[in-house]
């Protein structure tokens, strides 16, 4: 019995493993559909979010994870900070990965996450990325064109370590036509201006990395137990959706259950 027992127990283990390894190493793809009054309802937008990358590297050179990037012929790629962890010493793989990127799509924005800030490094990175000429957007907007449609892109600062300066932008930004907030952290919610924006695409919680069924995730850092912001879709007011992607790394441990790697293709149209 005792036997029987360990070999059931060893076999429960080498199935976790190896459950838990396609989790981390084999992302998928997470469609969204937002509509929108406020673009021509003949033109669609597509934005490929990344976020929480945390220095991860995928099996076979990120061969598979830059094939998805490529067939997803998005027009913009945004990255949502934490693209290291504060642990990372060395920076070479994370700007090599980003010079795939550049040659997928020269349209990337990206905004800074805690790790970047929390490693001592993050003006070190973002000057890197923008001589890469990626178009670093911290507390800054910027605006994207197609087929004669212009929407806003907005970067706030790392709203978890209160780096954040909503006001700032939206200052300087055509308040008529659709706004796009890129934040690593949900916590931008806060902001009494938020209606002003559209949509808000953010990472930082993992989606809780260990997720069960019907209660989701137990903990998020800065949201306590049973997070109410933990991923998916969210209704903030009247005019703004908050999007909250699970990412694509890990942080404290390798583990993903029940919440698989991802990256999101967002698809915004008019009606």
């Amino acid at each position: 019995m005792e036997i029987k027992f360990l070999n059931i127990l060893l076999i429960t283990m080498i199935i976790l493993f190896l459950y838990n390894y396609y989790q981390i190493n084999f992302p998928k793809v997470n469609f969204v559909s937002i509509k929108t009054n406020k673009i021509d309802k003949n033109t669609k937008i597509k934005i490929l979010q990344l976020t929480d990358i945390h220095n991860k590297k995928f099996p076979n050179n990120n061969k598979n994870l830059l094939k998805k990037i490529k067939d997803a012929h998005a027009d913009i790629i945004v990255i949502t900070g934490d693209l290291i962890d504060s642990k990372t010493k060395n920076f070479e793989y994370i700007y090599s990965f980003i010079k795939e990127l550049l040659k997928i799509n020269k349209n990337i924005y990206y905004v800074s996450g805690n790790h970047e800030w929390r490693s001592g490094k993050f003006y070190e990175i973002s000057k890197q990325l923008s001589k890469m000429k990626v178009k670093v957007l911290n507390n800054t907007s910027s605006s994207f064109v197609k087929n004669g449609t212009s929407i806003n892109i907005c970067g706030i600062d790392d709203s978890y370590s209160n780096r954040d300066n909503l006001d700032k932008i939206l200052n300087n930004i055509n308040k008529n036509i659709f706004t796009l907030l890129l934040s690593h952290s949900p916590n931008v919610i806060k902001h009494k201006n938020i209606k002003m924006v559209d949509l808000i695409l953010c990472g930082h919680t993992h989606g809780g990395q260990v997720r069960f069924p019907i209660i989701g995730c137990i903990i998020i850092p800065g949201q306590g137990l049973f997070p109410k912001y933990d991923k998916g879709i969210f209704k903030i007011n009247n005019n703004t959706t908050l999007y909250i992607d699970s990412g694509l790394g890990t942080s404290s441990l390798p583990i993903r259950f029940l919440n698989r790697s991802q990256l999101s293709l967002i698809i915004i149209e008019g009606k």
